[in-house]
């Protein structure tokens, strides 16, 4: 199977230029996708771009990752509401770096046939005379034609800076550098990309054609992925779901998955890993017969946890979700308590030993002792996940999960973390 095939039954390809199948029938091509450091990590959404690269460099062809050092400093307007803030030149140095780092792992950098590359764009936008650009490049962009695509169109009635006007101009200029330099014929992006993509495949066919030469390049598109509602992915009530582990612990990061919806977790799977298509379609199956196993949601947030965060990370990902469900904490390690615990509620128990009763009040999980008593009677109350009924109950420090901590549960979904 080629990889436009592959694409196609994971759902991966929006739109392409005029000849990419033909081109790609008569042998490996070079790549590239660019990648705007707009905060101090990439986030899930980003993983769908740095993955084509990754699936086309295993069907042979060589990929570039382009960090955009330069254009990061301008801010594209695609589809944005309004204008971006521009960040210091420092920080957006910074971020750059940050960005290669968290890139490499994904990409090979040495098989000798189609070995990857990391470039960033300041190397060259960085060193530009601004009336040779001009004379050279912009006489090739028609202002016309650049009102007439989408990523413009839609912020003419908010407004655009003549600064993001001209990030088609340095993304176009970023295609025909690589071509130039590397023989990279087509871009890939998210279908955001789609205006930004067609005209620096357009200038370097003008390009070509001042030398003499008849110059092709290519485009291709990714779908932008979104929940089953439409709405943005990658978006919690916590917020934004990173590939930095320090930002978005991969416990977090495994609960994202693990609660992707039923109409959406067959298309992750197929988006963001590398599951061959019998394995996916097994999996499609099992959604259908048994939902409520969520075989297909188990699968996805271990196979891409461990694809971003480790193996080892992984496990213990899947060992705090199990122990949770199951309640058997008291098999988790002190490390794993903190993880899985973080996002909720905690209290510090300065006393040796309190009350069960009193130390609900104190931290919060009720409004009154009254309600304390009434949650004890009732069954709904777990001390590291065992029910406790006992009124006189008393919590004392040695009795604690590695001597430090105890988890209270009230319901099915109200825990504090004591510690």
């Amino acid at each position: 199977m080629n990889i436009l095939e592959d694409l196609t039954f994971r759902g991966l390809l929006n739109q392409s230029t005029d000849g990419l199948e033909q081109r790609l029938q008569q042998g490996p091509i070079t790549l590239y996708n660019g990648f705007d450091p707009t905060s101090n990590s990439m986030q899930v959404g980003n993983l769908v771009a740095i993955l084509l690269l990754r699936r086309f460099q295993l069907a042979g062809h060589t990929p570039i990752a382009l960090v955009g050092g330069a254009t990061g400093l301008i801010g594209d307007p695609s589809f944005k509401n309004e204008e971006r803030t521009l960040n210091p030149a420092a920080t957006v140095q910074e971020w750059s770096e940050l960005f290669r780092r968290q890139l490499e792992p994904y990409l090979d950098f040495e098989v000798k046939s189609n070995p990857a590359r990391i470039v960033n764009n300041y190397d060259w936008l960085g060193r530009l005379n601004l009336i040779d650009f001009l004379r050279e490049v912009g006489k090739h962009f028609s202002v016309p034609a650049m009102l007439a695509k989408d990523s413009v169109k839609s912020r003419l009635e908010t407004g655009i800076s003549f600064t993001e006007f001209t990030y088609m101009i340095l993304q176009s200029f970023d295609f025909l550098q690589l071509y130039e330099t590397h023989g990279c014929e087509l871009q890939t992006g998210g279908s955001d990309q789609w205006g930004n993509i067609t005209a620096g495949v357009d200038l370097i066919r003008r390009i070509g054609s001042l030398q003499g030469t008849e110059n092709r390049a290519y485009g291709l598109t990714c779908p932008l992925v979104t929940k089953a509602d439409g709405t943005k992915f990658g978006k919690t009530e916590s917020g934004t779901i990173w590939l930095d582990g320090s930002r978005t612990t991969p416990y977090q990061f495994y609960q994202f998955w693990i609660n992707a919806e039923d109409q959406k977790v067959i298309d992750y799977l197929k988006f963001f890993t590398f599951l061959d298509h019998d394995a996916i379609r097994a999996l499609e199956q099992a959604v259908a017969a048994s939902p409520g196993e969520r075989e297909a949601q188990r699968t996805l947030a271990r196979e891409v946890t461990q694809l971003v965060h480790g193996a080892e990370a992984a496990r213990k990902a899947e060992r705090i979700s199990q122990a949770l469900f199951s309640g058997a904490l008291d098999e988790l390690a002190a490390d794993e308590i903190e993880m899985g615990f973080q996002d909720v509620p905690s209290y510090r128990m300065a006393e040796d030993q309190v009350p069960l009763i009193e130390l609900m009040v104190a931290a919060q999980l009720v409004p009154s002792k009254r309600q304390a008593r009434q949650d004890v009677q009732s069954g709904a109350v777990h001390i590291n996940g065992k029910r406790c009924t006992d009124l006189d109950h008393v919590v004392r420090r040695q009795e604690g999960l590695h001597g430090r901590y105890f988890i209270l549960r009230r319901g099915k979904k109200n825990y504090c973390l004591v510690r």
